[in-house]
């Protein structure tokens, strides 16, 4: 019996387990760490999210959906919001149903009434692929089909992947998927096929908050840029020591 290459390795390395993955946290960067970060090219692509100004009404994720041909009715998404709701008994309950597409019901919660006399905080917090710069989902990849552009995007070649599975179990970020069609890995590319024309990504354009912004590392000019240079912005799962490019403004110790 004939066996392609493809199903041959994707035979072999089904059933494969990765170690457990630490706790989550985050760190808040200096100047001087975010430099160190920054590679050869002329362009960086990085990410900046301002938690204060998102208010989690969903539609970045349905634009990710419509642009990249994401499932609509299925709980998988390239981007999702996730709601925190702390409670004066110190629990802090999150949820994100669908990936938080159709925006939040403000009296519930997992599908339970919550009393708004019991809450001392709540907040929202995008998410998606961090694009780190040393991304443990290439290192993983048996057969190089997750890699690295030169301006720092991470990407998935569906030709190649055989859906192993090892990259979706080593990004710490839980940013990686099955696509439920195409039987392949899938995860958020900063829109390179937009952003590489000079476009902002899906998500960014459809923000009417403007809670979340694209832009380059390299050009002190940027906007994004000088904002990531000159005011206190953190980052998810430091200790991993992928370096994760996307920055956070206002991120909160609870997030995980």
């Amino acid at each position: 019996m004939s066996c392609s290459r493809r199903d041959l390795l994707k035979n072999t390395l089904k059933g494969a387990a990765v170690a457990s993955l630490p706790l989550s946290a985050l760190k808040v960067l200096s100047p001087a760490e975010v430099k160190a970060t920054i590679g050869d090219s002329d362009t960086r692509w990085v990410f900046l999210v301002d938690i204060q100004k998102c208010v989690g009404c969903g539609f970045c994720v349905k634009a990710c959906k419509i642009e990249n041909d994401v499932p609509y009715d299925v709980g998988v998404t390239r981007t999702w919001v996730e709601r925190y709701v702390v409670t004066k008994d110190g629990n802090t309950n999150i949820d994100t149903p669908l990936g938080g597409r159709d925006g939040y019901n403000s009296d519930m919660i997992h599908g339970e009434h919550i009393d708004p006399d019991t809450i001392t905080k709540a907040f929202f917090v995008p998410k998606l692929c961090n694009h780190c710069k040393k991304p443990a989902c290439v290192q993983v990849c048996p057969v190089g089909a997750t890699y690295q552009t030169k301006e720092g995007c991470v990407l998935v070649d569906r030709k190649w992947c055989i859906g192993c599975g090892y990259c979706i179990m080593a990004c710490p970020f839980g940013a990686r998927f099955f696509h439920p069609t195409l039987k392949v890995a899938e995860k958020c590319t900063f829109c390179y096929h937009r952003i590489s024309k000079g476009l902002k990504t899906a998500c960014v354009q459809a923000c009417p908050f403007g809670a979340r912004q694209i832009g380059n590392l390299k050009d002190e000019k940027d906007p994004v840029s000088q904002t990531i240079m000159t005011k206190r912005v953190g980052i998810l799962k430091d200790e991993y020591g992928t370096q994760p490019q996307v920055y956070y403004i206002g991120l909160d110790e609870r997030v995980r």
